[in-house]
């Protein structure tokens, strides 16, 4: 089952406020995505390098699509039907907590909640959600382009190459990267429109 999951930071705090809180984030999520359960957990490291080497052979989560933003994260994955999301977000929000709590001498949660997640039903859908997650922080006026931002899986559709994520398999047959760039773009003054609408309804 492919999921969209989102969580955010208590009060809307930012915890994300370095390079290295979004490279500790996006590491952690591609290590808990494989069962390392006899490697070291990252909840015991501070800092690391991008190339930690960990079990790469039993990887029980796909990544599909992600952006990080200053109070808050997205990540569409795929559990292969495992019911082990769960274990992987627990492990995910559990690990920077620590990392977040050590880092800045404090204590308690650091998310405002449990996580929220949302089947993703379609592939038709897929694509959609994937542009909206793109244009967060093009929404939130962080930067003019998406493919501006460094914390987003955006480059990767944009260079069409897998890193972190497996998300060709989900995408329309006739997928170019050119044809998506400008799919994604021509959103971008409508969803800051609904972005302001919802503000003003909230506020």
């Amino acid at each position: 089952m492919v999921w969209h999951v989102f969580n955010r930071s208590i009060a809307e705090y930012q915890i994300f406020n370095t390079p290295a809180d979004y490279k500790r984030f996006i590491t952690a999520m591609d290590f808990y995505r494989y069962n390392n359960k006899n490697k070291i957990s990252l909840s015991n490291l501070l800092y690391f390098d991008k190339d930690l080497i960990f079990n790469k052979n039993e990887r029980f989560i796909k990544i599909n699509s992600y952006c990080i933003m200053p109070n808050h994260y997205h990540v569409i994955v795929d559990d292969n039907d495992s019911n082990l999301l769960s274990k992987y977000i627990s492990n995910l929000e559990n690990s920077y907590t620590r990392y977040f709590n050590i880092k800045h001498k404090r204590k308690g949660p650091l998310w405002e909640s449990r996580y929220k997640k949302i089947p993703v039903t379609k592939n038709e859908y897929f694509i959609h959600l994937t542009r909206y997650i793109h244009l967060n922080p093009v929404t939130a006026y962080i930067c003019s382009k998406p493919e501006e931002y460094e914390y987003s899986s955006y480059k990767e559709f944009l260079s069409n190459q897998e890193d972190i994520c497996d998300f060709k398999y989900l995408m329309p047959e006739d997928f170019e990267s050119k044809i998506y760039k400008d799919f994604v773009e021509d959103r971008i003054s409508y969803q800051r429109e609904l972005n302001k609408i919802k503000n003003l309804i909230f506020d």
